[in-house]
């Protein structure tokens, strides 16, 4: 028999897969996950299709900028990008740093030299000052997505929003979990007047109007990326804590972890490393529909004009914009698709996840 021979593949590798062909081995149980997630055609091809945008939108700087990738002057080269330069490097007049929009600094670089531009050449804020019609422009050849009503390139805006959107909700979802498993780890665990207590407090932390209240809050203080995180963290964490604390109670009395109190372990140890394992299975399978959520409560705040600071890169103010300019249906449209196709690929990824943890879920011909 030779290492060619099909008839060396057993049953089980057809249909998992030659995981021992890898530098690690996938266990039994992983491989009938990741093949249940797999069988998932519409979230799995949602994850690439994901995975290939925010891949995308991260090196935002080098696709839509106002600098240019590298200029070459005088036989030296510069990189905008990374660094600032005066105008004087490039035989400018002014020692302030090299405006690359200006007609004149570019005159100057060509003519002992060359400039490679990114394939967007604005940024998120950078005004396009030689538009043939006023702002908001339609699309055309130069703006493919048009200008808004500030003259700035809206394809620019839409990857830079992609980018803080996405970024937001992931830092969002991990510490909402970091403080819901914690929560619900220690009101399952220990029970008794802790849990009441706790769920008592949950209760009454859970009825507040969360949007009045972050937009209360929004109002008094200037918003930025980090406070409205911790805003938005006061009221995320109660997700999770409902799921770890029913995984924690029905845990607590197994047998292993009587076994562990018994031999001296501390409760700590205990629910950390004997529990919690078994509790994060039912956590991840919440986490995709956490950061969309999340990502519709921060384009829900800019729109409303208490999110981000104004001029930043947002989802929600572009689809403000189209909400005032009805004579510029672009806006609309690009806002409206660019945020109903990124939730859309989250929910299509969470619903793969929790199939794949699923464990009534058979693997099935049935390719969605």
């Amino acid at each position: 028999m030779t290492a060619l021979d099909d008839t060396a593949v057993s049953p089980r590798e057809r249909l998992y897969g030659r995981s021992r062909f890898l530098w690690f081995t996938l266990s039994p149980l992983a491989e009938r996950r990741i093949a249940n997630f797999r069988a998932n055609r519409r979230g799995y091809w949602s994850l690439w299709i994901f995975l290939v945008l925010f891949f995308f939108t991260l090196f935002a700087e080098f696709i839509a900028n106002d600098k240019p990738l590298l200029v070459r002057f005088d036989n030296a080269f510069y990189y905008p990008v990374f660094e600032s330069y005066p105008e004087t490097t490039f035989g400018g007049d002014f020692e302030t740093e090299a405006d690359y929009t200006d007609p004149f600094v570019i005159e100057l670089i060509q003519e002992k030299g060359w400039v490679i531009w990114p394939l967007i050449p604005y940024s998120f804020d950078t005004p396009v000052t030689d538009l043939s019609v006023p702002a908001p422009s339609p699309p055309s050849a130069r703006n493919w997505l048009g200008t808004d009503d500030q003259a700035r390139d809206v394809t620019a805006r839409l990857i830079y929003g992609f980018r803080i959107s996405v970024l937001f909700g992931f830092t969002l979802t991990i510490f909402a979990s970091i403080v819901g498993v914690a929560a619900g780890a220690v009101k399952g665990y220990f029970g008794g007047w802790t849990d009441l207590l706790f769920q008592r407090f949950i209760e009454i932390w859970s009825s507040l109007p969360t949007l009045f209240l972050l937009i209360i809050l929004a109002s008094v203080v200037e918003p930025t990326f980090w406070w409205l995180l911790g805003l938005m963290l006061l009221f995320s964490w109660m997700s999770l804590v409902g799921v770890v604390r029913a995984e924690f109670l029905r845990a607590r009395n197994f047998d292993y972890v009587r076994a562990a109190r018994a031999l001296g372990m501390t409760n700590r140890l205990i629910m950390f490393r004997n529990v919690l394992p078994n509790a994060m299975v039912a956590t991840l399978t919440f986490l995709p529909f956490i950061t969309a959520g999340s990502v519709t409560v921060l384009t829900s705040l800019d729109f409303l004009g208490f999110g981000l600071p104004p001029g930043s890169p947002s989802l929600g103010e572009m689809l403000k914009q189209g909400k005032d300019n009805f004579f510029a249906p672009w806006l609309g449209f690009t806002s409206f698709f660019a945020i109903a196709i990124m939730l859309s690929l989250m929910i299509f990824i969470g619903e793969a996840v929790r199939d794949a943890f699923d464990p009534r879920k058979q693997i099935t011909g049935d390719h969605r």
